[in-house]
Order: structure tokens, then sequence, then C-alpha cells
């Protein structure tokens, strides 16, 4: 099941630049990094390694070519930044009350909402492991953009 979640997604990321075109705008730009960066802290924990990798990628991801790769990894290191438990600088509680906002912003869309998951999806899974936690909030943010996360073989 893990392997069809992450290949899914992978086997997706052409059809995700295409997708994305269609939501070439702020809100969907925040919706999408706010799920990403919640997906990749999932686990409680990320090194400034991770982090750094975790940027470069998003920032090179062929779906978010059309946005500015500065601003789309200005966006991602600030969302990550503010959900980081390890940084003294942040209320993770109120980090992760916005970053849910951010992404219920879309919710109106339902095709533009299964778009900031099937991304966060593929970003999540970057790495090759999405693990439960991961799958978790994967789930958790479907549910708060209205969609199922059986969808997305998610439980």
């Amino acid at each position: 099941m893990l392997s069809s979640i992450v290949s899914k997604a992978r086997e997706s990321f052409t059809s995700l630049k295409a997708d994305a075109q269609k939501f070439k705008n702020e809100s969907f730009l925040n919706a999408a990094m706010a799920a990403s960066a919640m997906i990749t802290v999932a686990d409680g924990e990320i090194s400034r390694e991770e982090k750094q990798k975790a940027i470069a990628f998003v920032r090179a991801h062929e779906a978010l070519s059309i946005f500015d790769p500065a601003e789309v990894a200005k966006k991602f290191k600030n969302y990550l930044d503010s959900l980081d438990k390890d940084n003294p600088d942040t209320d993770t509680d109120i980090a992760e009350i916005t970053a849910m906002s951010d992404i219920g912003k879309v919710k109106k869309n339902p095709e533009q909402s299964r778009m900031v998951v099937r991304l966060a999806i593929a970003i999540g899974g970057a790495d090759g492991d999405f693990d439960a936690q991961e799958q978790a909030q994967a789930a958790k943010i479907a549910r708060e953009l209205g969609l199922d996360p059986k969808e997305f073989d998610l439980t």
C-alpha cells in the first residue's frame, strides 16, 4: 500500500504540472506549501539537512515551475520553520492552525483541493519513505478539504 501511494504520486508528476497550471494563484500556492510542510514534519522531527533537501526539492518540482522558484522555496521554508517543534521562535500549535486555515482556503474548489493533496503527497513521498505519520497527516488534510482520504489510498 505504501508503495502504491508513492508510486501513484510519482506517476502523476507529469500530470501534476498540467493540472497545477489551472491553479496559478496565491491561495493554491499557500495551501500546497502548507500541506507539503505539514506532511514533511509529520514525524515531529526535521533536521537542518532534511529541511534543506526538502526546500531544494520543492524549489525544483516540475509541477511548481509555474511559480517563481524563490517564492515557492520561501513559502515552504516559512511553513517548515513555523511547524518545526525545535524552533524556539514558534508556537507549533498556532502554526498548525494557520497552516490548516491556509489549506482550507481552497476547499470551495474540489479540483484544486485534490491537486493540493496530490502535490503534498508527491512532495511528502519524495524521499521514498511515506510513513504512517505522513499518511495520517495527508488523510487529515484531505478531510479538512472535504475529500475522502481513500481517494488517495489513505485511511
